[in-house]
């Protein structure tokens, strides 16, 4: 390898080293990988290799979840097919699920060659760009994949990057539905040509992807010798550490059969935590360790020796929960504030709902069903009794969960007088009117968890799409404002022209912010809104957000554009934006309309643009609206 190609390796090793610390979630230059790993005769020695990984085991209290299944067979089971097990793991067969047979990526100059060697993962790392008259090629470098996060909606990869145990983010990410590679900067919700730093595995994504994570910063060296009680959200996360619980059971003599509880019932609850048996608000807690947006203070020293917070414990001596809406209260956030006055921008719509995923303990606590003492997260969800997906207990799949604190809704009459729509109909669940997809993350929309109801109000103080247009996507906001008058005596507001004469799905795609034209593109192919607006209309307007300026959204648009049967147009990548290719929308809409059978556009709502006599009346308030878009930078932190 020649000095120039070494000194530029040595220098990118430095500046991995101090960003590797950023609490930013987002993806490094490719190069920055190349030079952040062992060299290849370290990676070669598979002593050195397995050393390189955060290691499981030696954390005080924690005997990991191997240990369980000694008695705890079934829950064991439930807990192993669970996306929970899988959020971070080893590189093998069994857990990666990209493609690595000679496959070339390449990515601000630098070309990445996957190779596998039965369990082995290797990835070779050269200079795309041609070469200089005179000089010579480098050497390529050699790295074998370190762990792999996530199996549900994506993978995301890491190396070792030479400083202790520390693992970074490999620059590109396996999307599981579409069965492809793409640069792992175009899977968040970001402003386009943003700089993206360094990931590093164990500051940014132990904290919630491992279980009882200590990960041993060494702030003078910057080196890391993490430890997890395991990799993956295992048993000890919900239950607390497991050694005293172990260790009772053990003296204790096992039963001649099988108790009905599904393991040896004397040894149940000692010296553990059963979640299902606390308060709500205790339960909850648990989730909310992870699932929250929370206030980390230097005094917790989490790089250093990871969090005091354990299941049971209350998680507001450790890490309060942010609120805020409640800032008067929380004074600790005030230095965060000065520091960076429009971070909650990044997490939470104007009236503090949280607007991220992976935050719905923050839902959750905002809701006036938990401040009532009996919701939590288990009244809808269980780990052990519940399909991976979402971890949805079977009474949380329909009204069920709802119906034990409002039981004058068992009746069916009260349902559809209530609701206003059939009883069979998806606007008779109650989560679709009172949690509906007004939250982002991992490419798609997700329900809030803060119960609410449909104001026409909140939307226009916030933004926030309301509920009703949000399934009725053919109709204007002011059809949802009249019946909300109509139905629960909603005052009527003054709404502009195209509020009132342009369907709400449709305005928000083409001039809403990026937060809301990214929820905008994944309702457009949501099966229950296509049955209460039809389908096909939608083709054009997806269309123009396969144009979209956000990475993320031109995925989200694709995914819905396949779920109502149509294809992208040939040469078509959801990350290359127009800079870099053609726009698609006039193509796409072109398409669809040499495609629609005679008479059929007569029958579409002309609010939703696809159904206007007149196109190019259309197309001007296509245009119209786009010049209008909001072009306030979102970024959605996930």
């Amino acid at each position: 390898m020649p000095p120039s190609w070494r000194l530029l390796l040595f220098a990118l090793l430095l500046l991995a080293g101090l960003l590797g610390c950023s609490k930013e979630p987002s993806a490094p230059p490719a190069s920055a990988v190349a030079s952040t790993i062992a060299s290849p005769s370290a990676a070669a020695a598979v002593g050195e290799y397995l050393a390189s990984f955060p290691q499981e085991g030696g954390v005080q209290g924690y005997v990991g979840a191997q240990s369980c299944q000694e008695c705890h067979a079934d829950q064991y089971a439930s807990w192993h097919r669970s996306f929970h097990r899988t959020m971070t793991g080893l590189p093998s067969t069994n857990s990666i699920q990209a493609r690595f047979d000679q496959t070339v990526l390449t990515n601000e100059g630098a070309r990445y060659t996957l190779s596998r060697t039965n369990d082995e993962f290797w990835v070779q790392i050269e200079p795309a760009a041609p070469l200089l008259p005179g000089e010579s090629r480098p050497e390529p470098v050699h790295v074998q994949m370190g762990l792999v996060t996530g199996s549900h909606h994506m993978q995301v990869f890491w190396v070792p990057n030479g400083m202790g145990n520390c693992q970074i983010g490999f620059p590109f990410t396996w999307l599981i539905p579409e069965q492809k590679w793409v640069p792992r900067n175009s899977t968040f919700l970001r402003p386009p040509n943003t700089p993206h730093r360094p990931e590093t595995w164990n500051l940014v994504c132990s904290r919630c992807h491992a279980t009882g994570t200590e990960p041993a910063l060494d702030r003078a060296t910057k080196t890391w010798d993490t430890h997890v009680g395991n990799l993956g959200i295992a048993c000890e996360a919900c239950h607390g550490p497991g050694e005293s619980h172990r260790s009772l059971a053990r003296t204790l003599p096992k039963p001649s059969s099988k108790p009905a509880g599904g393991a040896n019932s004397v040894a149940t609850n000692l010296a553990i935590i059963h979640p299902g048996k606390l308060a709500p608000a205790h339960a909850s807690e648990i989730c909310g360790f992870c699932h929250s947006m929370k206030w980390i203070g230097p005094e917790e020293h989490w790089p250093e020796k990871g969090f005091r917070y354990r299941p049971g414990d209350s998680l507001e001596t450790t890490t309060p929960v942010m609120r805020p809406m409640q800032l008067d209260r929380q004074p600790w956030l005030d230095n965060l504030l000065a520091k960076n006055p429009d971070i909650f921008r990044d997490f939470f719509w104007s009236d503090g709902m949280i607007r991220v995923s992976g935050r719905e303990y923050n839902g959750l606590i905002e809701s006036p069903c938990y401040r009532g003492g009996k919701f939590s997260c288990l009244s809808c969800h269980s780990l052990h009794d519940s399909e991976p997906d979402d971890q949805l207990a079977k009474k949380g799949t329909d009204n069920r969960a709802c119906l034990e604190c409002h039981p004058r809704f068992q009746d069916g009459t009260q349902i559809t007088s209530h609701t206003h729509h059939a009883g069979t109909s998806s606007g008779s669940l109650c989560y679709n009117c009172h949690m509906p997809h007004t939250t982002y993350g991992v490419l798609t929309a997700i329900r809030s968890h803060q119960v609410s109801s449909p104001r026409i109000a909140d939307q226009l103080a916030t933004g926030r799409p309301n509920a009703c247009n949000l399934c009725h996507l053919d109709q204007p906001l002011a059809w949802s404002a009249d019946w909300l008058k109509t139905w629960y005596g909603q005052p009527r507001h003054t709404l502009n022209e195209d509020q009132t004469q342009v369907a709400e799905s449709v305005r928000l795609a083409i001039s809403g912010d990026a937060g809301q034209r990214v929820l905008m593109a994944w309702h457009l192919g949501w099966a229950p809104a296509l049955q209460a607006s039809g389908r096909n209309w939608q083709i054009p307007i997806i269309g123009g957000l396969l144009d979209d300026s956000y990475a993320a959204v031109r995925c989200v648009a694709e995914r819905s554009l396949r779920a109502l049967g149509g294809t992208s147009p040939p040469g078509f990548e959801y990350f290359l934006g127009l800079d870099t290719r053609p726009p698609v929308r006039t193509q796409v809409w072109d398409q669809w309309f040499r495609a629609l059978p005679p008479g059929e556009r007569s029958r579409i709502p002309r609010a939703t643009l696809s159904g206007a006599e007149d196109r190019q009346k259309a197309e001007d308030t296509f245009r119209r609206l786009q010049a209008g878009r909001a072009e306030t930078p979102v970024r959605l932190r996930e």
